[in-house]
């Protein structure tokens, strides 16, 4: 993509819709440009692949790991956003160059 791509890492749920709106109102008004695993709605494409091919592109990240209560259904929490925030901090450290490169 760009140097200028930024990884949106944040609850997509209905209640935090006004925050996802403000953070990437936010990135684009600064100059960079919004990426997150919502871009693409394509249910071929595997979500973990999905999140890995946007955090290749994008040297830095915006990660809100606030929201961790636990699921009605399941009473266990979410931890994909920890998770995420996992993934874009091993591919700046460890990814080829192209991952490396904002040195964050």
């Amino acid at each position: 993509m760009t140097d200028r791509s930024v990884f949106i890492n944040c609850p997509f749920s209905p209640d935090y819709q006004d925050q996802f709106n403000a953070i990437v109102f936010a990135v684009v008004r600064s100059g960079f440009v919004a990426r997150c695993a919502r871009e693409n709605d394509d249910g071929a494409e595997v979500r973990l692949e999905k999140i890995c091919r946007i955090i290749k592109d994008c040297p830095l990240g915006i990660h809100d790991i606030s929201k961790t209560e636990a699921d009605p259904n399941t009473s266990l929490p979410r931890f994909n956003m920890p998770f995420e925030l996992g993934l874009f901090l091993g591919a700046k450290k460890f990814g080829g160059k192209p991952s490396r490169r904002s040195g964050r």
